[in-house]
């Protein structure tokens, strides 16, 4: 048996690795508050603000790194669970659910850092960059989304909030890899 203190390391070592890249399968803007999402097939990230015609990239500017949810992020693997959730049959549109980037193939939740000293970004095709920031908590509107239990369907399968470290275009179908956050330069 190891001591702590390698088991320690063998973790954070393990919440650094990843079988593969995911995909960037969908990408989502909300231009204002209560109209529909908007799917399109490229977008810019603007670093410390969000994506380019998204009502969260119109805010004004936040000192610093700026908001912590300038961008939404959605696993796709979790619709076909909301939908079941919500005994939906057919499936279930991801603009439903106003997340702006639906990836696959990536566990969202394991790429937020775990440990301080081993920051983790996501790096979304050649440019963009983001760090995620936290859980993406489905809100009262998903009641009347979903139907009666949406939001309850949605709890634990929100999504995640992420900042833009560095922007660029994203194109749907882009690689999502999960690398170490280089230090600020």
């Amino acid at each position: 048996m190891t001591g702590t203190g390698a088991a320690a390391d063998d973790l954070r070592a393990l919440a650094t690795r990843f079988p593969r890249a995911g995909r960037l399968e969908a990408i989502l803007l909300r231009p204002a508050r209560g109209i529909p999402m908007q799917s399109i097939e490229r977008v810019r990230a603007i670093g410390g603000r969000g994506l380019e015609g998204d009502r969260a990239a119109a805010r004004s500017p936040v000192p610093g790194a700026g908001s912590k949810r300038q961008v939404t992020l959605l696993q796709a693997e979790h619709l076909p669970a909301i939908a079941n959730l919500c005994g939906r049959e057919c499936g279930l549109d991801a603009a439903l659910l106003r997340r702006n980037l639906v990836v696959a193939g990536i566990n969202l939740v394991a790429t937020r850092t775990l440990f301080a000293d081993r920051p983790l970004v996501l790096r979304i095709g050649k440019e963009v960059v983001l760090e995620l920031t936290g859980p993406c908590d489905p809100c009262s509107r998903m009641e009347a989304a979903l139907g009666p239990g949406g939001y309850n369907a949605m709890r634990g399968h929100g999504g995640m909030t992420a900042r833009v470290l560095a922007g660029g275009v994203l194109v749907r179908g882009d690689a999502v890899r999960v690398e170490p956050r280089s230090a600020p330069g």
